[in-house]
C-alpha cells in the first residue's frame, strides 16, 4: 500500500513510561508491605536481587520531576498488592496506600497522566500458600484488592490494567523466578490458574464499570505475530497454532468472553482444559474492557512441527525466545531481522502488523504498555551514557506506530520500557532498558544516583514536536 500522505500522532497521544513495583520500587519489607510470591522466588546467581532495585519508593518525587522534565504525559506502573494487603487479603496497610496517593499526586502536580497496573507478577505469598491461582479463593482476594484500589485511586486515576502479562505467567511459569522447592505447577495446574485469573478479571472488570463509569480499563498481555517460514502451506498452519496459543488465546476470553475453537481444541486434546465452574463464563464475558494494552519486543518465525521432539530447541530463554513445542510448532531463523545481544529479534515493522491485526480483531483503542532495547549500558567517565541504540530502536518502532496510525489503527499511547532503569528479571543489574541511569550495579549499591542517557533528550524532543519528527515528513510516499 502506498501513502501519500502519513498521519500524525494524535494531539491527545500519551506519550509515556512504564515500570513495576517489584523492579524499581525496592523497600521490599518496609512499611508494613508483605512478602510476595518475587521475593521468596530463587533468583539467578549473582544478579541484583528486588530487595532495594532502584529505590524508587523513597526517591518517587526525585524520579517523577525527571520524569516531568523528560515530558512524559503519561507513567505507567504498577501498584504492589502486598503493600495494600500484606497478607493478600484482611486489614489494609494504610501506610501503603498512602506511599501510592503521594506517588499519583505527585504525578498530577506535574500534568502526567497515572496508569495503574493492579497486578504485575507479585502475587502475595500469604496467597500462595494456600495454593495460588489454584485457588479459586484468589478470585475472590483479588476483586476485593480491585475495589479497594478503585475506592482509594478511582477518583484521581482514569486509565487501569487488569493483570500484566497473564500469558507470559501461564506459558512461561518459569520467567519470574523458581518457587522455593524448585516445582513448577504443571500444564493442567497452569491453565486453571489462568482461567480463575480471567474469572477475577471479568468480575473486576465489571465492578470497576460500576463503581467508576468514567474511567477505562483492559488487560495488558504481551503480544506479537508470527511469521511462516517458507510459503509451505505446513508452516503456515504452524504460525497460525502459535500465534493463536500464544495470544489470541488469551485476548479473545478478554475481550470476548470465550474460548478461542483453537485453544481450546489444543488444551482438550492434551487434558489441559480447565474445569470451569456454573457462572464462570457469564463473568468473564461481563468483564468487557474498553481498551487492550499490549506488550510488544519482538516477533518470531515458525516452521511445521516434525512431530518428535526435535520440535523443542535446546536454548534456554526467556518469553521472548521462542522454543518449540511437541507437534505444535518448532522456531525458525528469519534472515530479514536482527537480535539484541540477549537473542531477541528486532523487529519494527511486526509492532505494526501487531497493531493491525489486534485493531482489527477487536476495534478497541490500543495502548502500548511494554516496548524497548535491554542491553548492558556503560557509564562514561564524564557521566555520560551514549546509548544511540535505544534511540535507534525505539524510533524505528514509532515510525511503524505512525503508520499503523495512517493504517487506521486507534493507538493512544506508547509507554516504552522503560522510563528509568530496573532490575531486569532475567539479568538483574547488566540489563539496563531506562532514560534514566541508576547509579548501581548488581550488589554494589554505590549512590543510586540518578542520570540522563542520551535517550533522555532524544525522546524528550519527540514529546516535545508529538513525534513530527518520526518518519521525517507528514508528506511521505511509503511501502509496506
Amino acid at each position: 500500500m502506498l501513502y501519500q500522505q502519513i498521519k500524525p500522532f494524535p494531539n491527545e497521544f500519551l506519550w509515556g513510561g512504564s515500570t513495576s513495583a517489584y523492579q524499581v520500587e525496592g523497600a521490599w519489607n518496609k512499611d508494613g508491605k508483605g512478602l510476595s510470591v518475587i521475593d521468596m522466588c530463587d533468583h539467578p546467581a549473582g544478579t541484583a536481587d528486588f530487595t532495594v532495585a532502584s529505590d524508587h519508593y523513597h526517591r518517587f518525587r526525585e524520579d517523577v520531576k525527571l520524569f516531568a522534565e523528560l515530558g512524559l504525559k503519561a507513567y505507567r506502573f504498577s501498584i504492589a498488592w502486598t503493600r495494600i494487603l500484606p497478607s493478600g487479603t484482611g486489614t489494609v496497610n494504610e501506610k501503603g496506600l498512602d506511599f501510592y496517593h503521594q506517588l499519583i499526586d505527585e504525578l498530577l502536580l506535574h500534568g502526567i497522566e497515572p496508569i495503574v497496573t493492579m497486578y504485575h507478577f507479585d502475587l502475595p505469598y500469604e496467597l500462595e500458600k494456600t495454593g495460588g491461582w489454584n485457588n479459586r479463593g484468589t478470585i475472590d482476594a483479588f476483586v476485593e484488592y480491585g475495589r479497594i484500589l478503585f475506592e482509594h485511586y478511582g477518583h484521581k486515576v482514569k486509565y487501569w490494567l487488569t493483570i500484566n502479562e497473564q500469558n507470559t505467567m501461564i506459558l512461561h511459569p518459569g520467567a519470574i523466578g523458581t518457587p522455593k522447592g524448585g516445582r513448577l505447577p504443571s500444564n493442567k495446574e497452569l491453565y486453571q490458574q489462568n482461567h480463575h485469573m480471567f474469572v477475577a478479571q471479568g468480575r473486576t472488570m465489571r465492578l470497576f464499570h460500576d463503581m467508576l463509569p468514567q474511567g477505562k480499563i483492559g488487560p495488558a498481555l504481551n503480544m506479537t505475530s508470527m511469521y511462516q517460514a517458507t510459503s509451505r502451506p505446513a508452516d503456515a498452519v504452524a504460525a497460525h497454532n502459535w500465534e493463536t496459543i500464544r495470544g489470541w488465546g488469551f485476548l479473545d476470553l478478554s475481550v470476548w468472553g470465550r474460548y478461542n475453537p483453537l485453544f481450546w481444541s489444543y488444551l482438550q486434546e492434551r487434558g489441559i482444559e480447565p474445569v470451569i465452574e456454573q457462572g464462570d463464563m457469564e463473568d468473564i464475558q461481563f468483564g468487557r474492557p474498553d481498551l487492550v494494552a499490549i506488550n510488544y519486543y519482538s516477533t518470531a518465525t515458525i516452521a511445521a512441527s516434525m512431530g518428535d521432539a526435535s520440535d523443542v530447541t535446546a536454548r534456554a530463554g526467556d518469553q521472548q525466545i521462542m522454543l518449540g513445542e511437541q507437534g505444535v510448532y518448532r522456531a525458525a531463523e528469519n534472515p530479514y531481522t536482527e537480535k539484541t545481544k540477549y537473542g531477541w529479534v528486532i523487529d519494527p515493522v511486526g509492532l505494526r502488523l501487531t497493531l493491525r491485526k489486534v485493531c482489527e480483531r477487536y476495534g478497541l483503542p490500543i495502548l502500548i504498555t511494554e516496548n524497548g532495547i535491554g542491553a548492558p549500558d556503560v557509564l562514561e567517565a564524564d557521566n555520560t551514557i551514549n546509548d544511540t541504540y535505544r534511540i535507534d530502536f525505539i524510533e524505528k518502532h514509532l515510525e511503524q506506530i505512525r503508520l499503523a496510525l495512517t493504517d487506521g489503527v486507534d493507538v493512544i499511547g506508547y509507554c516504552p520500557w522503560s522510563v528509568i532503569d530496573l532490575v531486569s528479571t532475567h539479568q538483574g543489574y547488566g540489563k539496563r532498558y531506562g532514560m534514566i541511569y541508576v547509579n548501581r550495579g548488581e550488589q554494589d549499591l554505590k549512590d543510586l544516583k540518578r542520570l540522563k542517557k542520551k535517550s533522555f533528550s532524544w525522546y524528550q524532543e519527540v514529546i516535545k514536536q508529538n513525534g513530527r519528527c518520526i518518519g521525517n515528513s507528514d508528506q511521505a510516499v511509503t511501502k509496506e
